[in-house]
């Protein structure tokens, strides 16, 4: 298992898992240790390295175009965060960075509707930027949460 070091945008989830938030435009790869997975929420798609990685197409201050899509992404980011280096990232790391880490607070055992405080407490405090961003981790968490019960 490889692990992240401490630093800028890593956050521990409540398993113990680290995954690492970050903003694409504010902080270049080259500034930070190498990921080995990464899910990259942004409008247009990007090749941010040779890790890796998933692509979901959302758009800044919306939520993803197709839920199954991020979901399935974000389920993947949240096993592999087990052990492996993983990190999520947007344009600024903010929003929809933040969503997506609030969906792997609620994978870790945080409740859905408490998954954005959760965030907001242990990595940005203006994570996850808009009301329908807040109504997507709660929503898309739950149905997360029960699908994995069930299977």
């Amino acid at each position: 298992m490889t692990n992240w070091e401490p630093g800028v945008g890593v956050v521990e989830l409540p398993d113990g898992r680290l995954v690492r938030g970050r903003g694409l435009h504010a902080h270049p790869a080259s500034d930070f240790q190498t990921p080995e997975f990464g899910v990259y929420l942004l409008g247009r798609t990007v090749h941010p390295g040779p890790w890796e990685h998933r692509f979901v197409r959302w758009p800044d201050f919306g939520v993803p175009l197709s839920t199954p899509h991020a979901m399935r992404a974000l389920c993947e980011a949240y096993d592999r965060a087990a052990e492996e280096r993983v990190e999520l990232g947007c344009a600024g790391g903010t929003g929809r960075t933040g969503a997506g880490l609030a969906v792997l607070a609620a994978l870790a055992g945080v409740e859905p509707d408490r998954a954005v405080a959760w965030v907001r407490e242990h990595y940005r405090a203006r994570a996850v930027e808009t009301p329908w961003q807040e109504r997507w981790v709660v929503r898309a968490a739950e149905r997360a949460i029960e699908r994995r019960s069930a299977g």
